[in-house]
């Protein structure tokens, strides 16, 4: 393994650097983007990985079939480990180093939240295809910049949302479009997860020997090392992560955004959590959505929990024989709830059943009409390479994750945000703005 390219420049000579490749970091919008090239479905993408352990060794994995020639992580111990599986690549400390390289068609990132965004946007501006972890940005405007970024360009996109590509969503989603249940006004989402409810660390450890720790932070405002932050346990706090609401957020709403056609939510209000902490995630939370109606379809009322909390419904639908599988596990410890005129449908990752049993007894479901996916990387791989779309493109996946967000700012605002999705702004103004605007350290910005 050839050394990271761990370079620890000046800001003159960076910024004087920067202007002799192109890149605009921290300077305002870049120049046009190159040309995006389309290599045949036989050729392989040139692909650069940043974050290469946790979900990024996952990310890294699914996209070998393809030429990786770089891979990028702030932990030499990890980096390393990835480098021996895959020799071929440069080796980087410094994503913003392994972008200057003019051989990339496409970009996979595995950062922590807080780093998503200028990971992406700065991928999307240098006219690669991007594949990013969710959610898209750990702020609201963060994720609108990274749409904006990826529109036109013909860069090809997605996030993360791995069981977006499985069938038993694809299977919810054909029953309630197809009126199975009846118009839906009503939609509940549960997830078994909780983080936070800690003090910020007041000792001051060492900064483990081969962890580039400045780097980690990124566009964080700087703070000392403590590991209460890394590896893995940034979701707890608010400076880097979102936690449950960020973390099972996308996917768990995806699946009603995508069965209802929900996009821009019109209001969100916290209905009840712990005091805020200005430091650390709830670690418990119910959150309501408001959406507006759709053509013909009702406005939606959505409730999300989280931290052992769940919809007072959910013990009548539990009763239902059948529906706890047996007792072989605890009944549905996450999920979703639709509540239709004509019935219910309840729902995780892996089933789904229609409510009541009675209403549905010898009930045969439509023949499928959403196609099975050939996987969720495989689908991006294969849009990089001969043009199309992708299930979970930034576009799509932006607006979800906007929305997902926006229960935290309510949150942490301690007021009902009424959402005004296109001006990006609370209507009602407060303290809500403050948190879905970002703010990064000076020398960082997109």
């Amino acid at each position: 393994m050839s050394p990271p390219r761990n370079i620890r420049i000046g800001r003159r000579r960076f910024l004087r650097a920067a202007a002799l490749s192109g890149i605009a970091w921290g300077l305002g919008p870049m120049p046009a983007a190159k040309a995006v090239r389309r290599p045949s479905a036989n050729e392989r993408l040139n692909i650069g990985v940043v974050g290469v352990a946790g979900r990024g060794a996952d990310n890294l994995q699914k996209v070998s079939g393809e030429n990786v020639v770089a891979i990028c992580d702030v932990d030499d111990e990890r980096l390393a480990a990835a480098a021996a599986k895959h020799p071929q690549a440069e080796t980087y400390n410094d994503f913003r180093r392994l972008l200057d390289r003019n051989d990339l068609d496409a970009v996979v990132c595995s950062t922590p939240d807080h780093t998503h965004a200028v990971v992406s946007t700065l991928a999307l501006r240098g006219g690669r295809h991007v594949y990013c972890e969710k959610p898209l940005a750990r702020t609201v405007s963060e994720c609108r910049v990274i749409r904006e970024a990826a529109r036109g360009g013909g860069r090809v996109t997605q996030m993360g949302t791995q069981i977006h590509a499985g069938t038993n969503y694809r299977r919810a989603v054909e029953l309630v479009q197809r009126g199975v249940i009846g118009p839906v006004a009503e939609v509940h989402v549960w997830v078994n997860v909780s983080y936070g409810g800690m003090e910020r660390p007041s000792d001051t450890p060492p900064v483990p020997a081969g962890l580039h720790y400045d780097l980690w932070l990124g566009p964080v405002e700087p703070r000392p090392y403590h590991p209460a932050y890394l590896p893995g346990r940034w979701r707890n706090w608010w400076a880097f992560g979102g936690g449950g609401l960020g973390d099972f957020g996308c996917h768990y709403l995806d699946l009603p955004h995508w069965a209802l056609d929900l996009r821009n939510c019109s209001s969100v209000e916290v209905v009840d959590g712990p005091p805020v902490h200005p430091e650390t995630v709830p670690p418990w939370l119910v959150v309501r959505y408001e959406y507006p109606g759709r053509g013909d379809r009702p406005p939606v009322r959505l409730t999300w929990y989280h931290g052992g909390r769940r919809p007072d419904l959910l013990r009548s639908v539990l009763s239902e024989p059948g529906v706890e599988d047996g007792g072989k596990r605890k009944p549905w410890p996450s999920g979703v709830l639709f509540v239709g005129t004509k019935g219910m449908l309840l729902a995780d990752y892996t089933r789904h059943r229609l409510l009541p049993q009675e209403a549905f007894a010898g009930f045969e479901p439509p023949d499928p009409f959403i196609p099975d996916s050939i996987g969720h990387h495989e689908e991006w791989i294969a849009a990089c390479k001969q043009g199309g779309a992708t299930s979970c493109d930034f576009d799509y996946s932006g607006a979800l994750s906007e929305t997902v967000l926006l229960g935290n700012v309510a949150y942490r605002a301690g007021a009902k945000v009424e959402w005004d999705a296109a001006g990006l702004l609370a209507r009602n103004g407060g303290a809500a703005q403050r948190f879905v605007q970002h703010r990064y350290r000076k020398g960082w910005r997109i």
